[in-house]
């Protein structure tokens, strides 16, 4: 065991996978040389040589576009692109080549690809470099969509998403890069976690994709969040009082529904949470599952909690993002409902 933060159990993971499998190869703007914009591949290329571990130029549909073609071929590519913002170049690439390739080919070929995403904001990045995307992936048949918020989990996630037989994204939060950042609201400042970096394992082991995490067993509400989230979550509940149980998703695609029905069927009560836009975003979904699959066991309506419906607002970014006290606030009315 080792204490990291979760730059550094990406690097790990991505040190482990190359290390076991020669067919792993490591590429995008910066990963080589310079080791990444936030440094998580610092040192790799050193150790394993810029033919498994090497920059490229910036364009993200060609970075992708030559990773479909290595995995098509046998390789396990992952790749980075260097804001999740910047993504969009290569859609095409990833939703009609990509995630397609199984089933177009009658599984001849198959793209065992990772595409790695730094997402959402909190580094005062602006519009290009804060975004959300991870909507405009789940709705894409063929791909799988994780996003962890624990260094544990970033490096059992990033293994299984290598070795995965298709095409995973994998979307990793920066505000928490380098520990759990709860953000500021109203110019209040809530601050950095006084535990930075958490316990990892060494060596190989997995995550499995397609698995939700009970992060606090609670019995009054279901609240359910993701990535940087998460850790808003649990402060809000501490704001709160109220025993809420809040629930990692982590595999947005696929969703475990079964921890997520468990979950609202014992409490009766939901609030869903993300940072990307409200408006078809994510936890549109869950509601709609939840809907589907809970409604004669709730006790009053799901209360969505999100970013606004506009552009990312880089000045006011800490009123854009959910903050403890608008989680909190949803906590109590959902209660009184």
């Amino acid at each position: 065991m080792a204490s990291m933060t979760i730059i550094e159990a990406l690097r790990d993971a991505m040190d482990v996978a190359l290390g076991l499998d020669p067919k792993v190869v490591i590429f995008g703007e910066d990963v080589g040389y310079f080791g990444g914009v936030f440094r998580c591949t610092a040192g790799l290329q050193k150790k394993y040589g810029e033919e498994r571990v090497f920059d490229t130029p910036i364009n993200e549909s060609a970075i992708v576009g030559m990773a479909i073609g290595m995995a098509a071929q046998g390789m396990r590519p992952c790749v980075e692109v260097q804001f999740a913002g910047h993504v969009y170049p290569a859609y095409d690439q990833i939703t009609q080549e990509a995630a397609r390739l199984r089933h177009r080919s009658n599984e001849d070929f198959t793209c065992p690809l990772v595409v790695r995403m730094p997402t959402g904001g909190g580094i005062f990045g602006g519009q290009t470099h804060s975004q959300s995307p991870e909507a405009l992936f789940t709705h894409v048949a063929g791909l799988k969509v994780v996003i962890p918020s624990t260094p544990y989990d970033a490096k059992g996630l990033l293994i299984a998403s290598i070795e995965d037989p298709d095409t995973v994204i994998f979307l990793e939060p920066k505000r928490i890069y380098n520990g759990p950042f709860y953000g500021e609201h109203s110019g209040k400042s809530v601050g950095w976690s006084e535990h930075p970096a958490s316990e990892v394992p060494a060596g190989r082991y997995l995550v499995k994709i397609g698995k939700a995490e009970v992060r606090r067993p609670g019995n009054a509400v279901t609240l359910l969040a993701y990535g940087t989230m998460v850790y808003v979550a649990e402060r809000a509940v501490e704001q709160s009082g109220i025993d809420a149980e809040i629930i990692d998703v982590r595999s947005l695609l696929p969703l475990d529904l079964d921890a997520i029905r468990t979950s609202v069927e014992k409490t009766g009560r939901c609030v869903v949470v993300h940072e990307a836009t409200r408006t078809s975003g994510f936890g549109a979904e869950l509601i709609a599952e939840i809907q589907e699959h809970c409604f004669w066991h709730l006790k009053s309506p799901i209360i969505r909690i999100a970013g606004w419906d506009a552009p990312y607002p880089h000045a006011a970014e800490w009123d854009y993002f959910p903050s403890p006290d608008r989680i909190a606030n949803a906590l109590v009315k959902v209660m009184e409902d």
